[in-house]
């Protein structure tokens, strides 16, 4: 594991991703220590601004390396060649340890995790006043919060650290409870010391957030692997709160919701500025057939799109119309386009794929109805980790699974997810485990392909028995003969592993 003493400065010209169009220059600060650096608010600003950074890059969250070891959910798949090795081999449940895009899920956020620890160990030395403060260590502690929650779920047992250590420390893994516990302690810190909303200033998570994610995080702990059922009940409180304030709403159309940046329903987004060096990879040509090409001779990715099946079962929506991209547009010798399905012989994956990751704000796939201008693979468009529809169905499923059935509430808050989304409401009168996995389904829906979000349902309800079974014969083959209860969690990176001669990798890898 890398460790660190001192605030990068280099990634802080990256506060552009918090919405500023000017980068910031460099000074002579970039050689100093946290120790001596944070003396004033806009220092510490600026250090809580450069953890947002971290999670902003390639290395992190910025491209499709973000979900490697999700690929085993039924909403991703990939090529069955190309360079999309890494990938494919999760698709067919035998990741390695030395799969060299999966090292994103693990630097993304042990990197933004050290620079939160710098700015809580050191704020303390920072003149101004305690409102402003309070709301800076606040954002630190959601974002180590959010940090964690995203490595425990891919990676299981890790270190848990929260302070500065050095170089040479290296310290064992705890175990996953120990980690949930870290990480509600941080988020009920980050709540009480969090405004409600940052005016004019998108992207900056909030009091509303952290209570989004906790609720998330206790919805989590129910399941796999801890089986908290008592915290179905605080899961619902959370979500609940949320609701009762009434600050966020669907936007009508689903589509525009892909279109658009920090929306009504935008709870908390990573943010993305093409000016300022510091691109969202994952819309435009990340999820474009490679069959595409525009008229300019740029062409898709091929990177992700949906199983088959998974596309086949989908509810007759707009919702569906809106989300998945099913009638490819094939240039020809004479610039013409010709138009041609999805499951056609003239198209070399025969799977359908993601309509809503093409756009991004207008800077993605440049198109028409029957021709594409221009296929970009760098884009403005924000990566929304919590939609307000979640905190509506994490409210349905964990208050159903709390109370042993849905209550009115209960269905009303999944009944907005599916009138948004074009479909008539739940049936009524399920039992608690039906109505959870009519919830499930519809998460995974609304939210198909959105980092992590399915495979993190199927890891916690262990899933994937059903989740294979359901697997059509045109998919990438299951390359794994194991224990399936093994693949729930990624392994250890190996050079990590390398680091660490203590530990021991996880089972089955």
């Amino acid at each position: 594991m890398k460790t660190r003493y001192s605030i990068p400065l280099a990634f802080l010209i990256l506060a552009s991703v918090m919405g500023c169009q000017k980068k910031l220059t460099e000074d002579p600060k970039g050689n100093l220590t946290p120790v001596n650096y944070l003396k004033t608010q806009a220092d510490l600003d600026a250090a809580v601004t450069s953890i947002y950074a971290m999670y902003a890059v390639d290395g992190a969250y910025a491209f499709t390396s973000k979900s490697t070891s999700y690929f085993g959910a039924d909403d991703l798949t990939t090529d069955p060649g190309l360079n999309k090795g890494d990938m494919r081999a999760f698709d067919q449940l035998n990741g390695s340890s030395s799969n060299n895009s999966m090292n994103a899920e693990w630097n993304g956020p042990w990197t933004a995790i050290y620079q939160a620890n710098n700015v809580l160990t050191n704020y303390k030395q920072v003149k101004s006043t305690e409102t402003l403060i309070n709301q800076s260590i606040g954002q630190a502690y959601f974002l180590r919060a959010w940090g964690y929650y995203n490595l425990v779920r891919t990676f299981g047992p890790v270190p848990l650290i929260d302070k500065v250590i050095a170089v040479d420390d290296r310290p064992a893994r705890a175990d996953v409870n120990s980690i949930f516990n870290f990480i509600v302690s941080d988020l009920k810190t980050a709540k009480r010391l969090l405004p409600t909303s940052f005016p004019n200033q998108p992207g900056r998570a909030n009091q509303l957030a952290a209570r989004s994610l906790l609720a998330d995080v206790y919805l989590t702990m129910a399941g796999w692997p801890l089986k908290k059922t008592e915290n179905y009940a605080f899961a619902a409180a959370e979500a609940d709160s949320v609701i009762k304030t009434g600050t966020y709403t669907l936007v009508n159309d689903f589509a525009a919701v892909f279109t658009t940046n920090n929306n009504s329903e935008s709870v908390f987004a990573i943010q993305f500025n093409v000016g300022g060096n510091s691109p969202n990879r994952t819309y435009g040509a990340s999820s474009v057939p490679l069959d595409e090409v525009a008229s300019d001779g740029s062409s898709g990715w091929d990177d992700y799109y949906p199983e088959i099946n998974f596309y086949l079962n989908a509810p007759k929506c707009t919702r569906t119309d809106a989300t998945f991209y099913t009638t490819l547009k094939l240039i020809q010798s004479d610039k013409t386009f010709k138009l041609v399905s999805w499951d056609s012989n003239e198209t070399h994956a025969g799977h359908p794929y993601y309509k809503k990751f093409r756009s991004g704000v207008g800077d993605g796939v440049k198109e028409t109805a029957t021709a594409i201008q221009q296929i970009n693979p760098s884009t403005n468009k924000t990566t929304d980790i919590i939609r307000y529809p979640l905190v509506l169905l994490d409210y349905a499923e964990a208050s159903a699974m709390a109370s042993g059935g849905p209550s009115g509430a209960a269905y009303a808050a999944v009944n907005q997810v599916r009138t948004r989304a074009g479909l008539p409401n739940l049936t009524t009168g399920l039992s608690a485990t039906d109505f959870q996995k009519a919830v499930v389904n519809e998460r995974g829906y609304e939210f198909a392909g959105e980092f992590g979000i399915r495979w993190f349902d199927i890891v916690r309800l262990q899933m994937l028995p059903e989740i294979i079974a359901a697997r059509g014969n045109k998919e990438n083959p299951i390359n794994f003969t194991g224990d399936i209860t093994q693949r729930y969690i990624a392994p250890i990176p190996q050079n990590e592993m390398y680091r660490n001669p203590t530990w021991t990798q996880n089972p089955g890898y």
